[in-house]
């Protein structure tokens, strides 16, 4: 097996890892990097300008694995794009935003090459998408070779998949993004046991474990009291969040409080992409039962629309929760704008529930902890920063210890890390150096053509 990473910057960003086994040439993901612009953000797709691709697979609709796909496919229009049944109906909706968003993007920044892609191109991927069932495996043919696609359960977000290849008995399986805990809204991975060929490993947390004596379900416990204790002093709580996956569990998560008598029937404010994902999902569940979220809970919960006009500084009226988007608080997103009104005053407070880039807002006001005042360059304000800031873990993916555990677990020949910074790849290098010193461990470099 050939395998070359098109991520050209390496680290997280534009995934994009293309792989030749027997006669089949096959593109796993084509992501946008979300803090690149232009055609820098693409991965580089120069090694396969002139390669008929035999399948692309799409693990998840998280855009730095989907966002370039309709370029791709654009070039290989009868190519299958095989995925999951719920990343068939979220794909479109998260291109169809993503091209808005360049549009945008091309007004204030200049960029002429925006939209990297246009409305028809995202049609047609639509007409190439394959359904596969979790755990089915499909037999695709090129001449008188054969291989199996088996998409395994990931857990990370909604459609999310592992992807395991079988050639000529040789198994070799890509995790994707993995996240073993159960979310309130789907179940936790149910990865490919072993033994394996080949592992191609994620590697996003090596570079810090969960704090000791905390878990998933105690950050769960830890958010809903400070929501509590906010409302408790008369303020709003901003739950900056991600649109696709983790709006949707926090809303579930606050409907679970009050249901328990955890959580006061305050109001609850919610804006932005994820609002219309509620929708997708709720579609989902019906037609495959692969997530649990019930629309009808926003209609009990009687989530209302933010107030249309916000000004910095001025406090907002409506007391109450803010579900909006975007997790990292990035500038002219609904969070972006309710914190500029909440953060001068001492009864509110803001969570974060994620990760948060270092060069976001979000990012920004976590590391600003000692300083007095927090500025909103998009805005012109700076803001007094008296309201409550925490963070809560409730990340999308497993603990590094999780993902060593399995590996040693499926005991594959070799191991190619992947999607990690370089210190979190670092880390993995190292302990699965230590732990399994019959295994070939490899840290690609970009754009380089492995044998493995």
């Amino acid at each position: 097996m050939q395998l070359t990473d098109l991520n050209r910057h390496g680290e997280i960003g534009a995934n994009s890892i293309f792989v030749e086994i027997g006669p089949f040439k096959i593109l796993i993901d084509a992501g946008l990097h979300p803090k690149q612009m232009g055609y820098d953000a693409l991965p580089d797709f120069e090694p396969i300008e002139s390669v008929d691709l035999d399948l692309i697979i799409l693990t998840h609709c998280h855009l730095d694995h989907l966002g370039s796909l309709p370029i791709v496919t654009a070039h290989n229009p009868q190519t299958p794009v095989i995925t999951s049944a719920p990343n068939e109906s979220l794909a479109p909706r998260m291109l169809r935003n993503s091209i808005n968003v360049m549009k945008r993007q091309r007004e204030e920044h200049g960029i002429g090459e925006y939209p990297l892609f246009t409305h028809r191109n995202v049609a047609q991927l639509s007409k190439q998408f394959s359904v596969q069932r979790f755990e089915k495996g499909e037999i695709y043919l090129k001449g008188k070779e054969q291989i199996e696609v088996i998409l395994h359960p990931a857990g990370h977000v909604a459609g999310a998949a592992a992807v395991e290849l079988i050639y000529k008995h040789r198994r070799i399986v890509f995790s994707g993004d993995v996240l073993f805990d159960a979310q309130r809204t789907l179940p936790g991975a149910h990865l490919p046991r072993g033994p394996v060929d080949t592992l191609v490993l994620e590697t996003t947390r090596g570079a810090k474990n969960r704090e000791s004596g905390r878990s998933r379900s105690s950050e769960v416990d830890r958010l809903i009291d400070q929501i509590g204790k906010v409302l408790e002093r008369g303020g709003s709580c901003l739950i900056p969040v991600f649109a696709l996956g983790r709006m949707q569990e926090v809303f579930k998560l606050i409907y679970e409080a009050r249901n328990f008598g955890r959580l006061p029937e305050s109001p609850i404010y919610a804006a932005g992409l994820g609002m219309d994902i509620c929708n997708y999902f709720d579609q989902i569940r019906r037609r495959t039962r692969l997530i649990d979220f019930d629309l009808s809970m926003l209609k009990r919960m009687q989530v209302k629309p933010l107030e249309p006009q916000m000004r910095p500084g001025r406090d907002l009226t409506k007391k109450g929760i803010y579900v909006v988007s975007s997790g990292m608080m990035v500038a002219h997103t609904p969070s972006y704008h309710v914190a500029a009104s909440l953060l001068p005053h001492p009864n509110n407070g803001i969570c974060f529930v994620g990760y948060c880039d270092p060069d976001t807002a979000g990012g920004q006001l976590l590391a600003a902890d000692g300083e007095d005042r927090f500025y909103f360059d998009v805005l012109d304000y700076s803001a007094p920063k008296r309201a409550s800031i925490d963070r809560f873990d409730l990340s999308g993916h497993a603990d590094r210890h999780e993902l060593i555990e399995y590996a040693e677990s499926v005991e594959p020949r070799s191991i190619v890390l992947t999607h990690g910074d370089n210190d979190a790849r670092a880390w993995f290098e190292t302990e699965l150096a230590e732990r399994m010193q019959q295994t070939a461990i490899l840290n690609p470099e970009p754009l380089t053509t492995y044998e493995i």
